[in-house]
């Protein structure tokens, strides 16, 4: 899923490129957090190949559908509502995906050894660091100059160049924004904590397949939805106002702009359906 986003975000030829290896891709990324044994490998291929050609069987087609909608609206305007509709739609097919994982991820989790655990504790001091230096500079200028950078690429991504008008209320909506870089990054390090935390439990106690799954199955909605109440208001005022900027955002657009948008899903849409085909025999 995360090869399939960032593909999104490129050229058509890199979804195609990246889907195809998303199985080995997505290898090299886990191992770079588990550091897998000789014996956990071919496990791990082998899950993951499985799990990848369930997506491409199951899932394309869905998305395709997805597109062509989006294709379809994206020509004209779109209220806030709209869009937190179309986050929600994402975020359940990303939900579909995970939950189809569960019971490889759960077997992988029973197998972790105590050196592996402080490795994955090492990848996430590493990745924090990474956070502080992305979002959270001392410099507070510096700090909001980054965040509207980051907006502006990504609005570009989809639209094409952004005027200067554009721009300036881009930089003006991400200046107004409830996004909170470091209320994010504690709930971040606590959400790393509980994993820790869940790990381990699974080891001490020698637990089961069904409790690792259940108790992964908790995990992810608990990332999905934090148990921390000011957490929870927080993200959910966070929402709403992206809601609303994307779709400020997208209706201050001209038809050049849009026909740039909607020829990128059109990209898309022909890149899933040869990637799906690329499955069949």
């Amino acid at each position: 899923m995360l090869v399939l986003a960032a593909g999104l975000l490129g050229a058509c030829s890199a979804l195609r490129f990246g889907y195809n290896q998303a199985d080995e891709l997505a290898y090299w990324w886990l191992d770079g957090y588990l550091d897998f044994n000789d014996n956990q490998t071919p496990k791990v291929r082998q899950a993951l190949t499985q799990w990848h050609a369930w997506h491409r069987r199951t899932q394309l087609p869905d998305y395709v559908a997805l597109l062509v909608k989006a294709r379809t609206e994206a020509a004209g305007n779109l209220p806030a509502e709209r869009m937190c509709t179309w986050w929600g739609d994402v975020r359940g097919r990303l939900d579909v995906a995970l939950e189809q994982a569960v019971p490889a991820a759960a077997a992988i989790a029973l197998s972790l050894t105590s050196e592996q655990l402080q490795h994955i504790e090492r990848r996430y001091a590493k990745g924090n660091e990474e956070f502080r230096n992305d979002y959270l500079q001392a410099d507070t200028e510096r700090r909001l100059k980054e965040a509207v950078n980051r907006a502006v690429e990504r609005a570009e991504s989809f639209y094409g160049r952004l005027d200067d008008a554009q721009r300036d209320r881009i930089a003006k909506s991400v200046a107004q924004s409830p996004f909170d870089a470091e209320l994010w990054f504690g709930e971040r390090k606590l959400r790393q904590q509980e994993a820790m935390q869940m790990l381990r439990r699974l080891k001490t106690e020698a637990a089961g397949v069904d409790q690792a799954q259940a108790d992964l199955r908790t995990y992810m909605e608990r990332s999905a939805r934090s148990p921390r109440a000011d957490y929870r208001r927080y993200a959910e005022q966070l929402t709403q106002y992206n809601c609303a900027f994307a779709s400020t955002l997208h209706n201050a657009t001209n038809a050049a702009q849009r026909a740039v948008l909607i020829g990128k899903v059109k990209g898309w849409e022909a890149d899933l359906r040869a990637v799906t085909a690329d499955g069949n025999p």
